[in-house]
């Protein structure tokens, strides 16, 4: 219910209007196999596809719910893994205090997935919500479905989530379709009327682009036609 109360406070604050607004899912769920919980089946899932998807969602100025698997990957702090974060620091202390600065080399790195963060923070486009089961996963789906009704066609789910047994009907949504080995360079878009393929070339690999960046403007340019639709049945 914390979490609940917590995301009505946020997306119907006094003074606050989302004119668009996304929920993602990201990461992997378990399957616990007793009451008291020593063993589960783990689906597995990093979260890449749906922590960089929320990062190019946050430029097409979406508010963004995420909703992550606790230790799976997350917008802006997926950018420095392991011991690379703490590679980019350095300490001094002088006896009375201790500054902690970014390291020279690092700070055309750090500085603008920083600035990034601390506007969506700032500016509340982003809130932040754990599960590990997936009966976490289902709860906090359906608080956060129930919440997004009334922003009606301005909602979007974007479930990425890797969870057991999990089946989206294409004649009802749209599918992002994958297969493991080559879902960094191409997914195909499954619609109740067509499917076509979306993928990135060797060079624009080694360029760094991520595949994620054309996927989210596919589909921000299909939720576009989509309230436009319903302007225009009115």
């Amino acid at each position: 219910f914390t979490l609940l109360y917590l995301l009505y406070l946020v997306l119907f604050k006094p003074n606050k209007i989302f004119h668009l607004i996304f929920s993602f899912q990201s990461g992997g769920t378990t399957v616990p196999l007793e009451h008291n919980t020593v063993r589960f089946v783990d689906n597995f899932s990093a979260g890449t596809r749906g922590s960089s998807s929320a990062e190019y969602f946050l430029d097409h100025n979406y508010a963004v719910i995420f909703m992550y698997r606790q230790k799976s990957l997350e917008p802006f702090t997926r950018h420095f893994t392991g011991q690379q974060f703490f590679d980019m620091l350095d300490i001094t202390d002088d006896g009375q205090s201790t500054t902690i600065t970014v390291k020279p080399d690092s700070v055309d790195v750090f500085a603008p997935i920083l600035t990034k963060y601390k506007h969506a923070r700032e500016s509340q486009m982003i809130l932040y919500m754990s599960f590990t089961s997936v009966v976490d996963y289902m709860w906090l789906l359906r608080a956060t479905c129930e919440c997004l009704a009334a922003f009606e066609e301005r909602a979007v789910l974007y479930l990425a989530a890797a969870v057991s047994d999990f089946y989206i009907p294409q004649d009802k949504m749209l599918v992002i379709a994958n297969i493991l080995q080559t879902r960094k360079h191409r997914v195909v878009f499954v619609t109740p009327t067509t499917s076509y393929e979306v993928h990135l070339s060797r060079e624009q690999s080694l360029q760094g682009l991520e595949i994620e960046e054309p996927i989210v403007a596919d589909v921000v340019r299909k939720h576009s036609e989509f309230i436009d639709s319903g302007v225009n049945r009115q």
